[in-house]
């Protein structure tokens, strides 16, 4: 593993990577980023993913057992008929079903968003980053059991050479020019996204 960053990421080299966005885990986030922001923020994602033809992994924990509910409705929404990879383990790399679908996008540059940070996010990251990925993650995206929990995944991952950004930002990473062939699909996405970002502000 080089400590050399990489450079500026293109959505032609990514993969967007969800995992556990269930109700469970919305319901008992308390770090920085509120819920419905983070809700906000990953359903920008996965437009963007759409739009720029990047390859989706969605996976849940626990749902076939009973533990958990299934994928929060308004992020469903977004992802008309794509296969769930539903597991048992809290470490999704340790799933085969889950590092099969992975590999198969491939892609090299994992996108990836979990709830919680310090547990769904921060396992996974690890392990995908010691098999030779380059990881970015998007920390407006996840969100902890507690602001100490979710910085401490943060730094973690960080110093694993795991890459922190934001859900606007990589968006906007990932075209980077309003001349670019994709930028009038960009727009599109963005500029409803910026509204609904005030209406949470003023709520």
């Amino acid at each position: 593993m080089t400590n050399k960053p990489p450079g500026v990421w293109k959505h032609e080299d990514a993969a967007l990577i969800l995992i556990d966005y269930q109700k469970e885990m919305f319901d008992t986030v308390r770090s920085e980023t509120p819920a419905e922001l983070i809700d906000l923020n990953v359903r920008l994602l996965i437009k963007a993913a759409k739009a720029f033809d990047m390859p989706i992994v969605l996976s849940t924990v626990g749902v076939e057992m009973g533990v958990n509910g299934p994928t929060r409705q308004s992020i469903l929404d977004e992802l008309p008929g794509i296969q769930i990879i539903d597991r048992s383990s809290m470490n999704a790399w340790e799933d085969r079903p889950f590092r099969e679908a992975v590999n198969k996008t491939g892609r090299k540059r994992l996108i990836f968003c979990a709830l919680f940070t310090e547990i769904c996010l921060a396992f996974p990251v690890v392990d995908a980053l010691a098999d030779g990925y380059e990881v970015t993650f998007v920390v407006d995206a996840v969100g902890g059991l507690s602001q100490l929990a979710h910085r401490t995944a943060i730094e973690r991952l960080s110093h694993a050479g795991a890459v922190p950004n934001t859900a606007l930002a990589l968006v906007t990473e990932l075209f980077r020019d309003w001349k670019s062939p994709v930028a009038v699909k960009a727009r599109e996405i963005i500029k409803p996204y910026l509204a609904e970002v005030q209406t949470l502000a003023v709520a």
